[in-house]
């Protein structure tokens, strides 16, 4: 499992997934939340914007899974 660091207090899932590079345009969440393709802590995602914090676990099906952690 991968590490992505954050350096604020939170960030929202669709800017995460761009920061870590997995995807390119916050546009491209839309289709896998459709598809229940995301899931954080094990939980099916349905918000494109939804919060996540360090110690929350990210997984996109068929491509990996990462841990949130705190920079500095």
């Amino acid at each position: 499992m991968d590490e992505i660091a954050i350096h604020s207090p939170s960030i929202q899932l669709d800017q995460l997934l761009k920061w870590a590079g997995i995807i390119e345009t916050g546009g491209q969440v839309k289709p896998m939340l459709a598809e229940k393709q995301l899931t954080v802590n094990g939980a099916v995602v349905t918000e494109r914007r939804k919060k996540i914090f360090p110690g929350d676990v990210v997984e996109l099906k068929g491509v990996g899974k990462w841990t949130v952690t705190a920079a500095g």
